[in-house]
Order: C-alpha cells, then sequence, then structure tokens
C-alpha cells in the first residue's frame, strides 16, 4: 500500500499521535518512515531588549539562536522516538529550518512519499488560528494523501 510515509513532527501530543499512526502503517506495508522536524527561522527584525530599547540581532547572535533552534528540532525527534516504538521500521530523521508547510511539501515531493501523517494542531495553537494551522496548509497543496489526527 504505502512505501514511503513522512510525518513532520513539532513535539506536541497531536505530532506524537500521529507518529503512532504511521508506525501501525509502515509496520503493516514495510514502508520507510521519514520522521521530520522543521527549525522555524530567528526573527530578522526582533532584536535584543538591553536598557528598555530594541536592537536588532548581530549576525553571530543570530546565528546562535538559529543554532540552537536546530538543536531543540533535533531534541523535538528524539522525543518522538522515545514516546513510540519504531523497532523493525527503517527510520530516516530529517530536520530542515524555514516555514514548516513550504518545508515540509517541498520535503514530500522530493522524497516522492506516497502519503504524509501528521498531527492537527501544533505546539502553536494560538498562531495556528491566526495565521492558519501547518496541517491545513499542507492538505491544500501537497500531491500525496495526507491524513491528520487528532
Amino acid at each position: 500500500m504505502f512505501k514511503t510515509i513522512l510525518v513532520p513532527v513539532d513535539g506536541s501530543d497531536h505530532a506524537e499521535k500521529a507518529l503512532g499512526v504511521a508506525a501501525l502503517m509502515a509496520r503493516a506495508s514495510s514502508a520507510t518512515l521519514h520522521l521530520m522536524t522543521v527549525a522555524e527561522f530567528p526573527p530578522d527584525n526582533i532584536g535584543l531588549f538591553t536598557g528598555g530599547t530594541a536592537e536588532p540581532f548581530s549576525e553571530v547572535e543570530r546565528e546562535k539562536l538559529a543554532e540552537g533552534m536546530k538543536q531543540e528540532a533535533h531534541k523535538v525527534i528524539e522525543k518522538a522516538r522515545a514516546t513510540v516504538d519504531l523497532d523493525g521500521i527503517e527510520v530516516k530523521e530529517v530536520t530542515r529550518q524555514g516555514h514548516p508547510a513550504d518545508l515540509i511539501n517541498k520535503e514530500a515531493e522530493k522524497l516522492g512519499v506516497d502519503v504524509i501523517v501528521m498531527g492537527s494542531r501544533g505546539v502553536s495553537d494560538m498562531r495556528g488560528m491566526v495565521f492558519g494551522s501547518v496541517s491545513h496548509k499542507i492538505s491544500h497543496i501537497a500531491d500525496c494523501t495526507v491524513i491528520t489526527v487528532t
């Protein structure tokens, strides 16, 4: 049925549930599971607050922040792997940095996945209500099957 499954994770309960569903699917069809997380870019125009005023990030500060965000993204994958039994499943990890919906869609196209399995809500529910959720965007732009898990 499915040979390649992409599972974006963000540390939320919904993402962990989605990974559980994807693991069952992968076992049933001997599929490869691609576990993905996306660290967003550090802000360009928000600076450090010193003495009550905002100052722009220096390039060094921005790089440190970006590296910290990448490390947090790896922790998200480690946490997801620890919460779901993935024994006997071929798992590949993907970490990207940028805008989640765009990068998830690009990775799905690049890998030629059969299905994306993702949580219906992520860690930033308030932002999702204002800007639209990543899962909603993916369901509209992906060329493959998209399964959202609540």
